[in-house]
């Protein structure tokens, strides 16, 4: 697994002071930074691969909503949304675009880091001998980190990715939506409920024939999810 520490990280945004601090702390930890201050250079940047994105919504030239869209369509690095805005209605598009996490400002430095060491672990591939889950058209299969319906090959994005082999390694058993933000994002989303429903309705559109009538990922009303397995 790659850990975070020296995973290159380009940092977006077009405030210098922000720029500063961001950097600072995270090469400080270990982290190789890069920055770009417009969306047209983030966009740019991201062809070299960097491990994850820390973005800013407000830039310049493009918004970054744009910036999350054009990058998620060739790639799956993992992005951190830091921005001002703050009503739950933006963090929720930014999340359905593609974003994997949302700060807003002012932020602690702390937190950030911890938020972009969680990303980076769901973006690392799982080593080590692992099973092969199947159930139905549906195959998940941990070792490789590879995912088909039907035999065809189904592109998730890292927190998609994660959600799913939590449910995956609980198959047939109710997660609750807290045990789900803590497994998946950390102890301090235990009530980032929108965060959930963002992700599990981008998987059902992925994984299911039908999203209004899962096969496979069973909501629990009041509760929380249930991935059912082979013998349902």
């Amino acid at each position: 697994m790659k850990q975070p520490s020296g995973a290159h990280v380009l940092v977006v945004d077009d405030e210098p002071a922000l720029l500063r601090t961001v950097s600072a702390n995270l090469g400080r930890r270990g982290f190789r930074v890069e920055i770009a201050r417009t969306g047209e250079s983030a966009i740019a940047q991201a062809e070299d691969h960097p491990d994850l994105i820390v973005l800013d919504l407000g830039l310049p030239d493009t918004d970054g909503l744009e910036v999350i869209r054009r990058v998620r369509a060739r790639s799956d690095t993992p992005i951190i949304v830091l921005s001002a805005r703050d009503s739950e209605r933006e963090k929720v598009q930014a999340l359905e675009i593609g974003a994997d996490d949302y700060l807003t400002k002012p932020f602690g430095v702390d937190e950030l880091v911890a938020r972009v060491r969680v990303a980076l672990r769901h973006s690392a591939r799982i080593g080590g001998s692992e099973p092969v889950f199947r159930t139905g058209a549906l195959t998940v299969d941990l070792e490789r980190r590879r995912v088909t319906v039907d035999g065809e090959e189904i592109r998730l994005s890292p927190t998609e990715y994660a959600v799913l082999v939590a449910l995956v390694r609980n198959a047939d058993r109710v997660v609750t939506d807290a045990q789900l933000l803590r497994q998946v994002w950390g102890p301090e989303y235990g009530d980032e409920d929108h965060y959930l429903h963002v992700y599990v309705a981008r998987l059902r559109k992925k994984i299911e024939r039908d999203p209004q009538k899962p096969r496979y990922l069973i909501t629990e009303p009041g509760v929380g999810y249930r991935l059912l397995g082979e013998d349902r």
